[in-house]
């Protein structure tokens, strides 16, 4: 783990100096050089396979395959094939011995994304492969032995899944022997900013776009919850630096749900606490078809507050709460 700069902690591909990252990079570091199986949880976009691929890179597997199987996007009727390769003749078309992505991963990683979503009778395949350290390739008599290390990764609540029999508890407990739960960016928004400062630098060369984030515009972004998380952020950032193309990104600029019209312009680019905080809590009621109460529980405010808030406004009917704020 290495330190670039005063503020921003950098941990390979990972950048931001929250609790909850510091944790997720220092069980990085105990786990990499074991062979055991890591499950890594998280929501979709929070950079699961990053995280496999760190681990890959900080073990003394590093010099061999990092193999990632898109669990979800598997055939059924292929995966035996695809999984555990074939021999020549198995079926039509097979005009030679194939490798399965199993044996690829052999001396290095075999990284299993999505694996909640693997059908129960595909999961059994599976663990046996895992258990028993070998595959036998479609078609074949042949006894391979299975070298690879397994990380998987899944954005299901895996516990559930296994209480409701969708996954198989067997499985489970093979694969969790290590476990790295990857915080949403909702819940680390301290490291919002140096991320969104990095994507800036990074893809200023790539996109041909050099440019700084205002800080109007930081501030819209510190205050979005990114259902899509890290990925959504850098899509946000990049969008932003390739229609505006300007040296400046502003308020205006951070178009945070495509389609919709920009957000609101504060007066001469400057805004003040109180209107940020107006115009949050409005679009919250907004974005909550008018339910005052849930937009309360969505901010983490009273119903107390939010009604006085509302009166400051003058907006204590719900004729007035879809409206968009004024300046």
């Amino acid at each position: 783990m290495g330190a670039t700069g005063e503020d921003t902690l950098h941990f390979g591909v990972f950048i931001g100096n929250s609790r909850a990252m510091q944790l997720v990079y220092s069980t990085i570091e105990r786990v990499a050089n074991y062979a055991f199986p890591v499950l890594i949880l998280g929501e979709s976009g929070v950079g699961k396979e990053l995280v496999a691929q760190t681990i890959h890179n900080n073990s003394q597997r590093r010099g061999n395959s990092f193999v990632a199987v898109d669990c979800s996007a598997i055939s059924p009727t292929l995966f035996e094939t695809e999984m555990f390769g074939s021999v020549k003749g198995a079926y039509t078309g097979a005009v030679h011995d194939r490798d399965g992505l199993i044996e690829s991963a052999n001396g290095g990683t075999l990284f299993l994304d999505e694996v909640g979503n693997l059908p129960v009778p595909l999961q059994a395949k599976l663990l046996r492969a895992i258990q028993e350290r070998e595959i036998r390739r479609v078609g074949g008599n042949k006894i391979r032995p299975f070298t690879g290390r397994i990380i998987a990764a899944t954005n299901e609540d895996i516990e559930q899944a296994v209480q409701r029999q969708e996954f198989r508890k067997d499985l489970y407990y093979r694969l969790n022997v290590g476990r790295i739960t990857v915080p949403p960016l909702r819940d680390r928004r301290e490291d919002i900013r140096p991320l969104a400062e990095s994507f800036v630098a990074s893809l200023g060369p790539e996109l041909g776009v050099h440019c700084s984030i205002s800080a109007q515009a930081m501030t819209r972004l510190e205050g979005y919850d990114w259902p899509g998380n890290v990925r959504e952020l850098k899509n946000v950032v990049s969008r932003a630096m390739v229609l505006e193309n300007r040296p400046m990104l502003e308020f205006e600029d951070i178009d945070l749900v495509p389609g919709r019209a920009k957000a609101e312009i504060p007066p001469d680019g400057c805004e003040t606490l109180a209107s940020i905080e107006r115009r949050s809590i409005l679009k919250t009621i907004e974005m909550m078809g008018g339910d005052k109460l849930g937009a309360a529980r969505r901010l983490g405010i009273g119903k107390t507050t939010i009604f006085r808030k509302l009166k400051q406004y003058g907006l204590e009917s719900s004729d007035g709460v879809s409206a968009a704020p004024s300046s």
